[in-house]
C-alpha cells in the first residue's frame, strides 16, 4: 500500500483565532480538509482546495478577521470582487476558473460548518458564481503534426526511449497527465490492446484501448529502459524518473511541451494538447461521440460535446458539398472565363459608373 501524501504549501499558513477559540478560523478549515480525507475525496482535490483556502486565509489576517462567526455574505461578495480585480504579478487577471475555485472552496467550507453547527447560517448560499467562458481547444495537433511531436525523442538515449514511450501512449489514448503518472506496470495489457487506467478523475476505473504501436514501445521500454532505472523498493510504475521514483506531474508536463516547441509547429501545449488532439481525431474519423466519452472519461458527454466543434473538417467537407457559393467556379459551367474576372469587371464597371454620377 502506497503511504499517504502529506499536505504541504509553499508558504506557511496564516493561524487565525486565539488557541481553544472552537470558531477559530484556521483550525476549522484544517478540520474541513480532514473532514474531506476521511470522506475519501482524492489528494489534489484537498490540495487545490487547501491552495484556494490560503488565499481567503490570507485575505481575512489582512482585514483581521479571525473567526467564522465574523464572515458574513457581504464580505463574501467583497472577496469576490477583489478576486475579479486582482491582477498578477505579470499583470494579467485571474482567470474564471480561478475565480470559480476560489469561490467554491469557501461555499464547501461553509456549507461544512453550518451542518456541522460551528455557524447559525450560511453566509454563503447563493452566491453567484462566474459564468464559464465556453471557450475551445487553443491548439489541436493534425495527425502530421503529431507524429513530428513523436519523433523528437533521441531513442539512441535509455531516457529518449522513455519519453518516446510516453509520447505514444499519450497519443493513442488521450490520457491525463495525472493518469499516465500512475499507470502500473501491469496496468497495459499487451495481449488485450487495453490500458486499465485505476483511480482516474473523479476516482473511477476505467479500461480503454490502445494502438500495436504504443504497446510495442511500452514493450522496448520495459525490456530496455525500465530495468535501469528502477531502485527497489519497485514502486510499480510504469515510468520513472532518472531516480527511480514515479514521474511527478510537472516533470511530465516540462517534458510533453518541450518535444512541441522542438519540433517546430507553431503550436503550444503539452498533455491536455493530445488529448484535444485524440478526441477531435477520433471524430473526424468517425467514431461516434459516445465512445470517444469512454475514452476520455468524461462523467458528463457536455465536456465531450466541445470537440465536435474543434472537427471542422467533416463540416468542410459537408459545406462543400451543399453550399452553392462554397467552389470558386463561374454560375454558367460551360464558360471557359476565369470566374473571378466576371465579378472582378463588373464591380468595376458598376464603380465607374458610381463615380460619373457624382
Amino acid at each position: 500500500m502506497t503511504p499517504r501524501k502529506k499536505r504541504r504549501l509553499k508558504k506557511e499558513r496564516p493561524e487565525l483565532g486565539e488557541s481553544g477559540d472552537p470558531l477559530a478560523l484556521s483550525p476549522l478549515v484544517r478540520a474541513y480538509l480532514d473532514a474531506l480525507e476521511v470522506r475519501g475525496f482524492s489528494w489534489y482535490t484537498i490540495k487545490n482546495l487547501e491552495h484556494n483556502l490560503f488565499v481567503f486565509l490570507v485575505w481575512c489576517e489582512e482585514r483581521a478577521v479571525t473567526r467564522v462567526s465574523d464572515i458574513t455574505r457581504p464580505m463574501i461578495l467583497r472577496y469576490q470582487r477583489y478576486n475579479f480585480h486582482y491582477r498578477q504579478p505579470n499583470g494579467k487577471p485571474l482567470g474564471v476558473r480561478a475565480q470559480q475555485h476560489r469561490l467554491h472552496a469557501i461555499i464547501g467550507l461553509f456549507r461544512w460548518l453550518t451542518r456541522e453547527s460551528y455557524v447559525l447560517y450560511n453566509p454563503a448560499t447563493e452566491i453567484d458564481i462566474p459564468k464559464t467562458e465556453k471557450r475551445l481547444p487553443k491548439h489541436i495537433l493534425t495527425a502530421h503534426e503529431a507524429d513530428l511531436v513523436i519523433n523528437q525523442p533521441s531513442i539512441s538515449e535509455p531516457l529518449g526511449i522513455r519519453d518516446r514511450t510516453i509520447l505514444e501512449v499519450l497519443y493513442s489514448t488521450g490520457l491525463r497527465r495525472m493518469e499516465i503518472i500512475h499507470l502500473g506496470v501491469f496496468d497495459v495489457d499487451a495481449e488485450r490492446g487495453t490500458v486499465m487506467v485505476r483511480q482516474g478523475k473523479g476516482r473511477k476505473d476505467r479500461l480503454i484501448p490502445i494502438g500495436e504501436r504504443a504497446i510495442a514501445w511500452v514493450q522496448k521500454y520495459l525490456a530496455d529502459v525500465r530495468p535501469g532505472l528502477v531502485q527497489e523498493p519497485d514502486s510499480g510504475a510504469l515510468f520513472l524518473s532518472h531516480r527511480g521514483e514515479s514521474m511527478g506531474l510537472n516533470t511530465v508536463s516540462s517534458l510533453v511541451h518541450d518535444y512541441v516547441k522542438s519540433s517546430g509547429i507553431p503550436k503550444s501545449g503539452s498533455c491536455h494538447l493530445f488529448r484535444h488532439s485524440v478526441a477531435t481525431l477520433m471524430l473526424e474519423g468517425g467514431a461516434d461521440i459516445r465512445w470517444v466519452q469512454v475514452m476520455l472519461g468524461h462523467e458528463n458527454i457536455k465536456s465531450t460535446e466541445l470537440y465536435t466543434h474543434v472537427s471542422i473538417r467533416k463540416l468542410k467537407e459537408i459545406h462543400s458539398i451543399t453550399h452553392p457559393g462554397a467552389k470558386m467556379r463561374s454560375a454558367i459551367e460551360s464558360s471557359d472565363e476565369d470566374p473571378v474576372s466576371p465579378v472582378l469587371s463588373e464591380d468595376s464597371s458598376s464603380l465607374e459608373k458610381k463615380e460619373q454620377i457624382h
